[in-house]
């Protein structure tokens, strides 16, 4: 198509915007809502996201055009670098509102990660609607400060509406977290397949986010061969990582189309408590063991994560300040048993029968109304 001509549609073709970052777990939701809403809409869809972010990867992989913005990071604390990152914000509402001007979206859907808020800002000084998503039990920092901007708030428990302000309470409706439609329907032979293990031996999952985690990696090092003496080892490891070869042991930097697959291959998995893969492993019916992240560079949204998977009898919790290797190998023998497998399977079917929800489709139903002009709430 001659570049003039595409100028012109993109004039002229509706366009609503997403917008999040920082992590897979504020993208992947995203893409999500995106399958659903590009099977009943057909208007072009952006992702703007932080220039030299983990979103933009992601986003290429999916086929999504994308738009990189200078951000800053938020900060409950003090620090210095709020200084020099109050000016990255200041410069990304502009970047946003002159992209905007330019773009004219009908709306704005914000998955969350500090790279949100010049987005949301920015719409909102143009009038655009703007509807969020917050992924966890609990607000982040970046959905707080969005609240007065936006005419909705997508929630995924009944028991998130009560960590509010309750000035903000009309604009929630609670949907549950979007999850990727592969993950309903993964073929466990492809991940054998994927990993070349012959199925004799139980499949353990090792995930740590996107961005991987230093605590999960030397925590699977420092037990691999007591892990291999069980079980047949998929590791994520980020890129920080170089795992060495070893037989039974299959380990690459990230998973993306392959991870739907590879999750139905495995017989448990050990994780992170993000909000978005919590609700994967749901989607595969997968027993996990979560090992959420905490201490002084988290705001805790994890634990909580964790600790609600945990009652709910769908996962079970490592924590504690330092956790030695033979926890964690001790923590996972426990999973070696079909029983509590099996125990923690009916937990996670009673949990997805109890929220009977596509959070996808929902968010998607949303968004088409603000642009069908069926819902007005005011910002």
């Amino acid at each position: 198509m001659p570049k003039q001509e595409t100028e012109r549609r993109k004039a002229r073709a509706p366009l609503v915007v997403f917008t999040g970052g920082g992590t897979g777990g504020h993208v992947y939701p995203g893409l999500a809502v995106i399958k659903k809403l590009k099977g009943v809409w057909d208007g072009d869809i952006l992702w703007v996201g932080s220039r030299g972010g983990v979103e933009r990867g992601i986003l290429a992989e999916a086929g999504i055009p994308y738009a990189g913005i200078p951000s800053g990071k938020l900060r409950r604390n003090f620090s210095l670098r709020n200084c020099t990152d109050a000016f990255c914000v200041l410069a990304g509402i502009f970047a946003a509102f002159f992209l905007f001007a330019r773009r004219r979206p009908c709306l704005v859907f914000s998955k969350g990660g500090y790279v949100s808020f010049p987005p949301v800002f920015a719409a909102w000084l143009l009038r655009v609607p703007v509807v969020a998503h917050e992924s966890d039990l609990d607000p982040g920092l970046a959905t707080l400060m969005a609240c007065p901007f936006v005419r909705a708030v997508c929630v995924p428990y009944e028991e998130s509406c009560g960590h509010f302000p309750v000035s903000f309470r009309g604009k929630l409706t609670v949907t549950g977290n979007p999850v990727r439609e592969e993950f309903f329907s993964g073929e466990a032979e492809e991940g054998r397949r994927l990993c070349g293990f012959s199925g004799d031996k139980p499949i353990l999952l090792v995930l740590g986010g996107s961005l991987g985690a230093r605590e999960l990696n030397f925590l699977v090092r420092d037990s691999l061969d007591v892990l291999l003496a069980n079980w047949d080892v998929v590791h994520q490891t980020g890129a920080e990582y170089e795992a060495l070869p070893q037989k039974g042991y299959f380990a690459a930097r990230y998973f993306f189309s392959e991870l739907p697959a590879l999750l139905a291959a495995a017989s448990s998995v050990v994780s992170r408590a993000g909000a978005g893969s919590l609700w994967e492993f749901i989607a595969a019916q997968k027993p996990a063991l979560l090992i959420p992240l905490r201490g002084e560079a988290t705001r805790g949204d994890q634990v909580r994560n964790a600790a609600l998977f945990e009652s709910l009898g769908a996962a079970r919790v490592l924590s504690g300040k330092s956790i030695r290797p033979e926890e964690f190998t001790a923590a996972l023998s426990v999973l070696l048993k079909e029983e509590e497998r099996e125990k923690m399977r009916g937990a996670i079917r009673l949990f997805a029968g109890t929220q009977g929800k596509d959070a996808a489709g929902l968010c998607a139903d949303i968004i088409l109304a603000f642009i069908r002009g069926e819902k007005s709430f005011e910002s």
